[in-house]
């Protein structure tokens, strides 16, 4: 009897920043201001079709090398890519979204596909993204962007 896979519905975290949508967009396609909050990738082009690598994860536990390809850019308003590990099955898609709100701007991230790692890793558990993700945009990306 086969089993049919559980989909998880997509993590998604809205934040407003005070700061103008081009400041905002900078912060996540420039290599050199996403590694002040985010990660050190080595290359980093907002392209269809460019490819990056960083290696992530708890900085006391294990380490996962993310491999990751862009789908989609909209100039200023939206970046779309891949999400994958080295030697670990599985696609996810992560896109950000920015909405300009006078001199604020509103980010939309959402990660879709989470449901297609492997449920025997329980650092790659959703409730693991949401915590991520919450420090990553609602921290870092926040503390960064308005100090």
């Amino acid at each position: 009897m086969s089993t049919v896979e559980k989909k998880i519905e997509p993590f998604v975290i809205e934040r407003t920043y005070n700061a103008p949508s081009e400041k905002v967009w900078k912060a996540i396609t420039d290599k050199s201001e996403m590694k002040k909050w985010y990660f050190d990738l080595k290359e980093f082009k907002p392209e269809v079709g460019f490819e990056f690598s960083f290696i992530g994860g708890k900085p006391d536990g294990k380490q996962y090398v993310h491999l990751c390809r862009i789908t989609e850019v909209v100039s200023g308003k939206k970046l779309v890519h891949t999400w994958c590990y080295e030697g670990i099955e599985g696609v996810s898609i992560v896109s950000f979204e920015l909405f300009p709100e006078g001199n604020r701007t509103r980010l939309k991230l959402t990660h879709a596909g989470l449901e297609t790692f492997p449920k025997s890793n329980p650092n790659l558990a959703s409730h693991r993204f949401a915590e991520g993700w919450t420090s990553i945009i609602g921290t870092s990306l926040k503390a960064y962007l308005e100090n």
